[in-house]
C-alpha cells in the first residue's frame, strides 16, 4: 500500500505530483528545485544558495517520511551547468557521510522557474526497533 507523503516545511508540489511516495520502507522523493517552502520562490543568491535549498528540501520531505538524508541510496542530480558539479560535492559534503547513495549527475538544458539544480532521489527506511515489553 502507498502512502503519500507531505510537509510544510518543503515546497508545495507545484504540479500534478506528491512531494514524494512511500511504498513499505521504500521512499520515492520527487524532485525538488531551490524553492523557499515559505515564499514559493526560488531562494536568493547564487547556486551554491540554490544546491543548499535543494538539500534542505529533500531533509524535510525526508523527515516527512520518517526518515532522513543518510537514509537515500540513490541520489539524482540535474544541473543545467556541469561545472557546478565541484560545489555539489563540497555542499553534499555538509550533509552526508560515507558511505555515500549511489549518485547520477545528468547535464540538462534547463529545469522549472529557470533554476540551476534539481534533484530527486530514493530512500530505504532503516527497520524500526521496538523496545522489549
Amino acid at each position: 500500500m502507498k502512502e503519500i507523503i507531505h510537509t510544510s516545511k518543503a515546497p508545495a508540489a507545484i504540479g500534478t505530483y506528491s512531494q514524494a511516495v512511500k511504498v513499505g520502507k521504500t521512499v520515492y522523493l520527487s524532485g525538488q528545485i531551490p524553492l523557499v517552502p515559505e515564499t514559493m520562490t526560488v531562494v536568493e543568491g547564487d547556486i551554491t544558495a540554490q544546491i543548499v535549498q535543494v538539500f534542505d528540501n529533500l531533509k524535510a520531505v525526508s523527515e516527512a517520511a520518517g526518515g532522513e538524508l543518510a537514509d537515500i541510496v540513490k541520489l539524482n542530480v540535474f544541473l543545467t551547468d556541469l561545472s557546478h558539479f565541484p560545489i555539489v560535492n563540497e555542499i553534499m559534503g555538509q550533509y552526508f557521510q560515507a558511505p555515500y547513495p549511489a549518485r547520477a549527475a545528468i547535464g540538462v538544458a534547463a529545469l522549472p522557474k529557470n533554476v540551476g539544480v534539481e534533484m530527486d532521489g530514493i530512500l530505504q527506511l532503516p527497520d524500526q526497533e521496538y523496545p522489549a515489553c
